[in-house]
């Protein structure tokens, strides 16, 4: 039964992660399309001023804003798949109002895969933003991610309500079923990769930290 439990579970974060990491690709190339066709939103500007009609230079512009505002998170930290998953995730975060330092580095061609990075990493900050939300404090969450030789290391403080209990290696969470399989399915991974895991619950804070071979 248990057995059975687990394997759903994992089933329904893996779908979760493919269809996520999906979109995020989908938020990366139309924010690469957007750059490419600069040059003809300057051009179309132009034509409405030297035309005259400033009521539909000024209708461009606001629809050009409201575009950049959804892409305005984008990072580039060297690695497209981690670029999709901190821009979606980040994103998320500014709409809750957290708010969100990210100092990220990491190369292509890492041996953990685009899809055990979204999962792992979109997790983490998953449960980041969920305890964001108990904080009665200023909600904030700070990240770092980079190279350490050809081991990724990743260390996240965030704001939290009042310390969690902890399971074993993991912590209670307001949410259940599925919702609640984050934390565990990350280290399942980190550890699958030889790597290791560290979370720990303070009154006010939470802290994420994990280290695993990356690079051939």
């Amino acid at each position: 039964m248990l057995k059975r439990t687990y394997l759903k579970l994992v089933e329904y974060q893996t779908e979760q992660s493919k269809q996520h990491l999906e979109e995020v690709r989908s938020i990366h190339r139309e924010m690469r399309g957007y750059k490419h066709d600069f040059h003809n939103h300057l051009q179309t500007l132009k034509s409405y001023l030297d035309a005259g009609d400033t009521d539909r230079a000024r209708e461009y512009l606001l629809e050009l804003d409201r575009r950049l505002m959804n892409v305005d998170t984008l990072l580039k930290t060297g690695n497209v798949s981690l670029d999709a998953i901190l821009s979606a995730k980040l994103a998320q975060a500014k709409s809750e109002n957290i708010a969100v330092t990210v100092k990220a580095n990491v190369p292509e061609g890492l041996t953990v895969s685009d899809l055990e990075l979204s999962i792992v990493v979109g997790n983490l900050l998953d449960n980041a933003i969920e305890a964001c939300k108990l904080s009665t404090d200023e909600k904030f969450i700070r990240l770092y991610i980079g190279m350490k030789g050809k081991m990724l290391y990743f260390s996240m403080l965030n704001s939290a309500g009042p310390k969690r209990e902890k399971a074993g290696s993991l912590f209670a969470t307001s949410k259940s079923g599925a919702h609640g399989f984050g934390l565990k399915r990350a280290e399942a991974i980190i550890k699958d990769h030889g790597g290791w895991v560290k979370y720990n619950s303070e009154d006010g804070a939470f802290t994420s930290e994990f280290l695993v071979p990356a690079l051939p």
